[in-house]
């Protein structure tokens, strides 16, 4: 047993995905101890196990960390357990499939192509909406005195300025940043994903499915 001054400090994400069935303290948490033997051991600890996966051959299960505290209580009942992490985590058991590189090529080209016609549509609809020609057409006369025929500088440097502003407003282009900050895509991505996972949470906790200290019993596995 770990002395009384022993102290553990413990950190999972949010969301831990794992590819195996039976899941182990050491499979979702980051683990620290000036005792390194604390740590192998309970890296070792069984925290619950999926035995039935669904359609989509995936299961989810939310765990308290109050359970977490507790199987390393039933370990070394004396130690300190410091808690870095969340208080509640989703664990996702999800079999691995890797789909052959045609596939992935496939999926990848159909994306960009869905993108850039939904992109496009999206510009020439407003443009349309507003009736851009007709404005350009207007100006180019006013300015210069002579009528448009529809391909002046004002359509060519309006066709630069949108691409130049998507690539500033994406920060993105290919594999290159113009800054270290992240890109608006990322930014709703992530929130977007804790917006999943919180509702994820809460949902599982109301139907009173959370793997927690006084459900340690039910700990074969979660589903939503």
């Amino acid at each position: 047993m770990a002395g009384s001054n022993e102290t553990i400090y413990i950190k999972a994400d949010r969301n831990v995905e794992v590819t195996k069935p039976d899941v182990t303290l050491g499979d979702v948490l980051k683990m620290e101890c000036s005792n390194p033997a604390v740590v192998a051991k309970l890296r070792s600890v069984k925290l619950l196990a999926f035995h039935h996966t669904d359609k989509k051959n995936q299961n989810r299960a939310v765990v308290s960390v109050l359970r977490v505290i507790e199987l390393i209580h039933e370990s070394y009942e004396n130690i300190d357990v410091q808690n870095m992490g969340e208080q509640d985590f989703i664990v996702t058991y999800e079999a691995q499939k890797t789909a052959g590189g045609f596939v992935h090529a496939l999926k990848a080209a159909a994306i960009v192509a869905i993108s850039f016609i939904g992109a496009a549509f999206s510009i020439m609809a407003f443009n349309n909406d507003v009736n851009v020609t007709t404005m350009f057409g207007q100006i180019y006369e006013l300015v210069t005195g002579t009528e448009s025929d529809g391909f002046t500088i004002l359509e060519l440097t309006y066709s630069a300025g949108l691409v130049i502003g998507i690539l500033t407003f994406f920060n993105h282009f290919g594999k290159k940043r113009f800054s270290v900050d992240p890109t608006p895509m990322e930014v709703e991505m992530r929130l977007y994903e804790n917006d999943i996972q919180t509702t994820l949470i809460e949902n599982i906790s109301r139907k009173g499915k959370e793997l927690d200290v006084d459900k340690g019993s039910a700990s074969g596995g979660h589903r939503t």
